[in-house]
């Protein structure tokens, strides 16, 4: 068994899962990895017993991708772990490189492993763009892939844009054994959604965790809820413009008076009625957003907020201004995916935010020179069991036993 339950109802993970492996039959599965994350690649390989095999991917000057796999790949099943990175275009290119190479040279099996999947926001139609994330699981299915395997994508509907079974795993089970056992006092704790999207994840938090819940929303919500498919051109300056802003009469036939019997003729003067109608483009509303608040009570209690994805910090420094303004006495920010992009190592230092916890599905070693609040948590344990138990044909149920429908 890989995953042990503690007396609190969460997933505790073993230090190794090497025993579970002995079953294994490795003489047909071969591990490689891109540039992004080797370091997770040796990781999980290390847990299965296995060594990574020989690819070796660079560019060159013209920055063209160049994949080279010097071990023989012909009817095995190959799985390629590469995740996305602040380098996002160069990881997707060397993933599909490396899968088409696989497939030409006649592998049983091609799995990507694929800890962040790239471009997974971008999942709703706005304005004239498009919908990027079902783009690049075309280009996936399209290179050769035949499965994936992936942790918390930003939204689940993501899976239905693949032709291919794809795993969603979920960090929730580490996250929760994080609080429990590394949070001093954590019973006083609240759990914290920083905007209304993602208050259906936070609460799956606190009832497992039987804590209280608050929701912060206003202005800082997050742009990419604002306008979804909502396309505004600018006004016309043809013909038309002589037409618009106008008025222009319309003709409608009036009705009888009272006073003029039934059997009498109705006079031409009045058949008629003219009414002035104005014609013109309706300007497009200003959205007006109501002041940053909270719905909950966090005086004197910790503060805990949950999410998907830190990139971009503005929104969780903002929250925990106003945070530390209600009472709360120290707050976390708890995520699965720490992409840190830009300056957020700075702002996170120089904020009132007193530690950031993340997963190792995307490197930061440098944020974390940067930033000595970021701790992280190791899942290398969680994808390799996925790598064995789908190589081995076994249900993946068990890695999803103590996950909700909201993480």
């Amino acid at each position: 068994m890989l995953l042990q339950r503690n007396k609190l109802g969460s997933v505790r993970p073993p230090k190794r899962c090497r025993s579970d492996m002995d079953n294994t039959s490795t003489s047909d599965i071969v591990i490689i990895n891109g540039n992004s994350h080797p370091d997770l690649a040796n990781m999980v390989a290390d847990r299965m017993g296995l060594k990574n095999g020989g690819c070796s991917v660079f560019h060159k000057s013209n920055r063209e991708t160049i994949v080279e796999i010097s071990d023989s790949v012909r009817g095995k099943d190959i799985y390629i772990i590469q995740t996305g990175t602040k380098d996002a275009n160069n990881n997707i290119m060397e993933l599909l490189i490396m899968a088409y190479a696989c497939k030409t040279s006649s592998a049983r099996s091609i799995v990507g492993v694929i800890p962040y999947l790239p471009y997974s926001k971008q999942c709703k139609m706005r304005k004239r763009g498009c919908i990027v994330s079902k783009l690049l699981a075309k280009m996936m299915c399209t290179s050769g892939l035949t499965h994936i395997i992936t942790m918390d994508l930003h939204q689940k509907e993501i899976q239905g844009f693949f032709d291919i079974p794809v795993d969603n795993l979920r960090a929730s089970p580490f996250l929760l054994q994080y609080i429990q056992e590394s949070i001093p006092e954590y019973r006083n704790s609240v759990i914290v959604a920083r905007n209304p999207g993602v208050a259906k994840k936070a609460n799956s938090y606190a009832e497992r965790l039987r804590l209280g819940l608050a929701v912060i929303h206003g202005e800082q919500k997050e742009a990419e809820s604002d306008e979804v498919d909502g396309r505004y051109s600018p006004p016309p300056t043809s013909a038309y413009s002589n037409l618009l802003g106008n008025s222009v009469e319309m003709c409608f036939p009036a009705a009888p008076r009272n006073s003029t019997p039934q059997h009498a003729p109705i006079s031409s003067s009045s058949r008629q009625r003219t009414t002035s109608v104005s014609v013109g483009v309706p300007e497009h509303p200003v959205k007006v957003k109501p002041p940053l608040t909270i719905v909950g009570d966090v005086n004197g209690r910790i503060a805990i907020m949950v999410d998907d994805l830190i990139d971009d910090v503005q929104s969780f420094v903002a929250a925990a201004e106003m945070l530390k303004e209600n009472g709360a006495c120290k707050i976390y920010v708890l995520a699965t995916h720490g992409l840190l992009s830009s300056d957020a190592p700075r702002l996170l230092d120089e904020s009132c935010i007193d530690e950031i916890v993340v997963t190792n599905t995307i490197p930061h070693e440098i944020q974390k020179l940067q930033c000595h609040k970021i701790k992280t948590i190791d899942i290398s344990i969680l994808i390799a069991e996925a790598i064995r138990r789908i190589h081995n044909k076994e249900s993946m149920s068990y890695l999803f036993r103590n996950v909700t429908l909201e993480d």
